[in-house]
């Protein structure tokens, strides 16, 4: 073997990671952050859990990104330990997927079909199927396809270019020698840990080995360690994941260490006790890309047989590592009812997930700013000490939620999110300040009720009236803005601006009003700075409300226009909205008092 087998075999695995790691990004970009999501919500039934972890794995070909995940699920509180065990059990059965598409590559044979199943003869035509998706497409899906297509055809180019660079360690008898003393299996598995934990990842470690069966120094004796050792090597990325974690998420790790290491012990027992006695043939054959599929996968769904049944000792022997001390037992509750266990940062490596969190807590958050409004006006008619200390609490809830999404949002943003969580990003960065103002308007209200009720002044029958009509018009343009919001409807959101332009008519007339009835000395000039008040909070609410719903159209048309130019055409071209408008100003029509005469 010369320099230059050598800068191939290094150009190989270069290419071969790479690939890997394209590979797994476009299927979890494609995936949008739904797999996870599930992952997340459908894991109840242990053996639903294990399916689940499987699955997952096996279509982002990773168990390392999935064994996080579960991490972070376990940290931000979502998910139970004991949920977490038997998905990190069908995360290692999952990871072998990628070993069986790797060991096509072995295929030899002069039927066409056959050879046309080796990933070398067809890799190539993805590779110009995924260029042509990339060069000549505007649509988000096809590129993340393309990107996909690439990947697999990079990982396979990886793949054989390893393969014939290292076909020459053959001929050296030093290199077959290596591999008969990692026959040994405490220093096979060792070299097969220490090198999944370099490079962290079992399928890439599994995809290497499979490469050097081209040597034909590979036996089955020597191989069959070094996938044990693989199989423990991958556990570093979830112990490295953990820390700084809460206890739970670091038994979790500690858990997939437990069941490899554990698992990795009683195969090799089981194996080696029965090669003993029954001698198997095989264990002096040159290896293979299939058989080292085969042992991959036999180890990991024999470990979980054997272990299912003892899930819950797992998980009672990772609480034995990582004890409990009895102040925290109590604080444990309390952890989980936290309203951010959501936001925590190992999600941000999964865009999509991350990005369903947010919008999850923008939900709650936009809910929240609506009680505080509909709270603080219901103060108006009858102010209680009760009352204002729960507008108050919303609003110091509101102000929480926007510092911790705001600042999660900012860190996911720089993220390689897929068009469609770029969007709802965007809007949901537009909203939560829009959000935390409504909440502080609604302190304001509040306040204004509590002045009312401390200097013991009262509204006109009048006053009253012409209130009432502008408490539904701001109740409406509040439930139909965060609806609008909730489901990202363009529908919904065409009808805020003509409510808010209503909002700013009887914002004007109602202040008309106010003066004339100052005139005729039906009211004071104190009640009157009160009243200015409370119209004046009414209308900055529907300003917000106005900004949620222009974010959402903006959004979804790709548009960069600026709002009050967006406003401004609307007013100007736009007949549905001066129907709409029309509409609106009739059903907050005021009522008429003989004073205006």
């Amino acid at each position: 073997m010369d320099i230059f087998n050598l800068l191939n075999l290094i150009g190989g695995l270069a290419l071969f990671l790479y690939g890997m790691s394209l590979l797994g990004d476009s299927l979890e970009k494609l995936s949008g952050g739904k797999l996870e999501s599930i992952l997340e919500k459908l894991t109840a039934k242990p053996v639903m859990a294990v399916l689940l972890g499987a699955g997952v794995t096996a279509a982002i070909q990773s168990s390392s990104a999935t064994t996080v995940m579960v991490v972070g699920f376990v940290n931000s509180g979502i998910m139970k330990l004991k949920q977490a065990v038997y998905i990190i059990m069908g995360a290692n059965i999952g990871t072998t997927a990628t070993s069986w598409i790797l060991s096509l590559s072995g295929l030899e044979s002069d039927n066409f079909f056959v050879r046309f199943l080796k990933p070398s003869s067809f890799s190539p035509l993805l590779a110009f199927i995924g260029i042509v998706f990339l060069m000549f497409s505007k649509k988000e899906k096809k590129h993340i396809t393309g990107s996909l297509l690439i990947g697999f055809a990079i990982l396979m180019t990886g793949m054989d270019a390893m393969s014939l660079a290292v076909s020459p360690l053959k001929d050296i008898p030093g290199f077959t020698e290596l591999f008969v003393v990692f026959s040994n299996p405490v220093l096979g598995m060792i070299l097969g840990a220490v090198l999944t934990a370099i490079i962290q990842s079992s399928s890439a470690s599994v995809g290497i080995l499979q490469a050097l069966c081209a040597t034909g120094a590979v036996t089955f004796g020597s191989a069959i360690p070094i996938i044990m050792g693989q199989n423990i090597g991958t556990c570093v990325t979830a112990l490295l994941s953990a820390i700084g974690a809460k206890k739970n998420a670091r038994r979790a790790a500690f858990v997939h260490l437990y069941f490899n290491v554990i698992g990795t012990i009683l195969f090799m027992v089981i194996f080696y006790i029965l090669n003993a006695v029954l001698h198997f043939p095989f264990m002096h054959e040159a290896a293979n890309t299939v058989g080292i599929a085969v042992i991959h996968t036999a180890f990991n769904v024999t470990a979980t047989l054997l272990l299912f049944p003892f899930g819950s000792l797992l998980e009672k022997l990772a609480c034995l590592t990582i004890r409990d001390d009895k102040e925290e037992i109590h604080i444990s509750a309390k952890e989980r009812e936290k309203e951010f266990r959501l936001l925590d940062e190992r999600f941000l490596d999964v865009p999509g997930l991350a990005t369903e969190h947010c919008r999850d807590l923008t939900v709650k958050m936009s809910e929240l700013a609506k009680q505080s409004v509909f709270k603080a006006v219901d103060l108006l008619s009858g102010y209680n000490k009760k009352g204002e200390e729960e507008v108050i609490e919303l609003e110091n809830r509101v102000d929480r939620y926007e510092d911790e999404l705001s600042a999660y949002m900012v860190k996911l943003s720089s993220r390689n999110l897929n068009e469609d969580d770029s969007k709802t990003l965007s809007i949901l960065l537009h909203s939560v300040g829009d959000f935390e103002r409504i909440s502080d308007h609604a302190v304001n209200i509040c306040d204004a009720a509590k002045e009312m009720h401390e200097k013991n002044m009262q509204f006109t029958e009048a006053a009253k009236e012409e209130l009432a009509v502008y408490i539904q018009a701001l109740k409406d343009i509040v439930n139909i803005s965060a609806e609008a919001f909730v489901k990202e409807d363009m529908r919904l959101s065409a009808k805020v601006e003509p409510i808010e332009e209503v909002i700013d008519f009887l914002n004007i007339e109602l202040k008309k009003r106010h003066i004339k009835r100052l005139r005729k000395g039906i009211c004071t000039v104190e009640m009157g700075f009160v009243f200015s008040d409370i119209t004046t909070n009414f209308e900055r609410i529907s300003d917000h409300c106005s900004n949620v719903a222009i974010s959402i159209v903006q959004t979804k048309n790709d548009a960069a226009f600026e709002s009050h130019i967006y406003i401004d055409q609307m007013k100007a071209e736009n007949e549905l909205f001066k129907e709409k408008f029309e509409k609106y100003k009739d059903r907050y029509a005021l009522p008429h008092f003989s004073y205006e005469e």
